[in-house]
């Protein structure tokens, strides 16, 4: 039922609104990813360039069962910031399974896998998912400050902030409104951060199972996100990692494997560039002057994508 009332929204807000899409321009569609030979990179290795004053994070979807796989990726979540020392973490729902959520249920599945990163003063920013109990906005180790969706500059000091301008929006999904789409295309039209990163739960492309609710939310949204200048989209809800190609300037990631996880599913797609649904998996990510980096590892430590995005620096230039 949940599925067809969120298919039902999509359709509507697709026919009301975001019907008219700009071309991009030229420098986002001069934008490039590459990828690094995964044969190049030794299990537990880093791949980022780890740089002084770059914003570096971590990237979770679909985590919070409270079992051994998550566990053991939160460790190698602490390990490898030992050597990346990462501030935050963007959670891209299915934070907490499943329904209404009980302090017992946040300790388990929540703090005592991560306990080690809070203890370290890591933050973590939620997006909620389909699974998600919606009195999440209210927890507040979530950061969400009572909002189904919002925006926020990274919690790093000042010097880094303003090197590497950057601002991140957190969607829900699962419930889109009119309301939260003209909030969003208000706020990332009029912000001047030189990257703009939303995260949310479902995604907009997949070779998974999700494909058709996939085209609707990318009916609802992506005109948005093109319009708007955002550069990357993480999201869950398939269980499983996938680097689409590069749509229309924009990258989009589903990293949906940091608790749950269904073999088999990633199929053939002309639409993604990695595809990987053997184990669970988590992500690093750094922006600095010199582009996006980004790396997908395993629970063994072992890197399953990494790779860069850069465009024209004049792109910068043209922000909102």
């Amino acid at each position: 039922m949940r599925r067809l009332v969120v298919l039902l929204q999509i359709s509507l807000l697709a026919a009301c609104g975001n019907s008219w899409i700009s071309r991009p321009s030229e420098a986002r569609e001069q934008a490039q990813v590459d990828a690094t030979r995964l044969g190049e990179i030794a299990s537990n290795q880093l791949a980022l360039p780890n740089n002084d004053r770059s914003i570096k994070f971590a990237i979770i979807g679909d985590s919070g069962r409270g079992d051994r796989p998550q566990h053991e990726i939160a460790a190698q979540m602490v390990a490898y910031r030992q050597r990346f020392d990462y501030k935050f973490v963007l959670m891209a729902g299915d934070n907490i399974y499943e329904g209404p959520a009980t302090g017992e249920d946040y300790r388990l599945k929540f703090e005592e896998p991560y306990q080690p990163l809070l203890d370290a003063g890591v933050k973590f920013y939620a997006a909620l998912g389909n699974h998600d109990d919606t009195n999440q906005i209210f927890y507040k180790p979530f950061n969400m400050d009572g909002h189904r969706y919002y925006t926020f500059v990274p919690p790093v000091d000042p010097i880094t902030r303003w090197d590497t301008r950057v601002r991140f929006f957190a969607l829900d999904s699962t419930y889109l409104s009119f309301e939260q789409i003209r909030w969003f295309e208000k706020e990332v039209t009029e912000s001047r951060a030189e990257w703009k990163i939303a995260f949310l739960h479902h995604p907009l492309y997949t070779s998974g199972r999700y494909t058709l609710a996939a085209r609707g939310i990318r009916l609802a949204l992506e005109s948005a996100f093109v319009n708007g200048g955002v550069d990357v989209v993480f999201s869950g809800h398939e269980h499983l990692y996938e680097r689409a190609e590069l749509q229309r300037g924009i990258l989009y990631f589903i990293t949906g494997g940091a608790g749950s996880l269904r073999a088999g599913d990633a199929a053939p797609s002309p639409v993604v560039a990695r595809s990987y649904d053997q184990d669970y998996h988590f992500m690093l990510a750094e922006i600095s002057d010199d582009g996006f980096f980004f790396q997908a590892i395993n629970r063994l430590g072992v890197t399953v994508d990494a790779g860069s995005l850069r465009r024209p620096t004049a792109d910068t230039t043209d922000r909102r």
